[in-house]
């Protein structure tokens, strides 16, 4: 098992500086989320040869791997010219992973939600229906080139995608029916998945690769009070990345269950909320994990 850093809260710094700042707080694994400086959203992959050298040379001098990769591209929308655009900077995409030696790459099923709608909502016909239209078509493009490089992606339905609970999610991937597409369990979205954690992790056997961790309230709880949104009946669900114990996920639960499954993928801390104690919030879901990975995996 592969316990990594998602680095987000420390993307001021370069990426040799997070090589060596991922070491120093506890961990031997890298999981690249998007960054302005390198893998952009939605947009080419800033990669240029210099900075891919300078990046490995790092992993190198400070013994750390880089886990997953987490491309961000809208490969589900209707629209030709930014689903063909999609397609041009995942292949770019492929290439610097095979450049960097990584195997596992992370995404979400993507183009949906009211803010994207309000964003490109051009011409009617974004709707979920669409969205997977051209999320199949994207299939058709990519796994054939991840089969033959050897890449595994690893997918997730994400809050506000055009598909956000698990079962249909697992139904997609298992129907794809390939080698080189897998799932992903991200613990923050637990509460949008399904209504009971054990049952939805176990939903994804045989097919889960790579898990984030991190905590986070269930914005579904009976309380009227539990979130307060203004203006009322504003419409507007959040979720949160926390430190673990500072939600409401059974962490006992998740644990317990992802061993049960068999589960021997990457754990990924990936905390957001705390940037004016980032390292401390690290080294505490370092910590954290390790020790849930104990109790139930030795």
């Amino acid at each position: 098992m592969k316990i990594a850093l998602d680095p987000h809260m420390h993307r001021h710094l370069s990426l040799p500086e997070i090589c060596r700042l991922t070491k120093e707080l506890g961990y031997d694994y890298i999981e690249l989320s998007p960054r302005p400086d390198f893998m952009v959203w939605w947009t080419r992959p800033r990669a240029y040869p210099q900075a891919v050298r300078a990046f490995k040379k790092a992993m190198k001098e400070h013994d750390v791997g880089l886990a997953t990769m987490q491309p961000m591209y809208r490969w589900s929308s209707p629209y030709r010219d930014e689903w063909e655009m999609a397609m041009d900077n995942w292949k770019r995409l492929i290439e610097v992973a095979v450049e960097l030696d990584n195997p596992l790459l992370i995404s979400e099923f993507g183009r949906g939600g009211s803010v994207e709608r309000s964003m490109a909502d051009r011409d009617g016909i974004h709707t979920p229906e669409a969205c997977e239209n051209a999320f199949w078509r994207s299939m058709d493009v990519l796994v054939p080139i991840l089969e033959r490089e050897g890449l595994t992606l690893s997918i997730e339905p994400h809050p506000e995608d055009w598909i956000e609970t698990m079962a249909p999610a697992v139904e997609i991937i298992k129907t794809i029916n390939s080698p080189a597409i897998k799932c992903s369990y991200i613990a923050p979205h637990s509460f949008f998945y399904g209504d009971d954690l054990a049952t939805t992790i176990r939903a994804t056997q045989g097919e889960l690769v790579h898990a984030r961790v991190a905590d986070t309230f269930n914005h579904k709880a009976s309380s009227e009070l539990r979130y307060i949104v203004n203006p009322p009946g504003s419409t507007a669900r959040v979720h949160q990345h926390l430190d673990m114990g500072e939600g409401e996920i059974d962490w006992d639960v998740f644990f317990k269950t992802l061993h049960e499954i068999g589960f021997d993928g990457v754990l990924s801390s990936c905390v957001f909320g705390w940037e004016e104690r980032a390292e401390a919030s690290n080294r505490f879901m370092r910590g954290e994990i390790q020790r849930y990975v104990d109790k139930y995996w030795k």
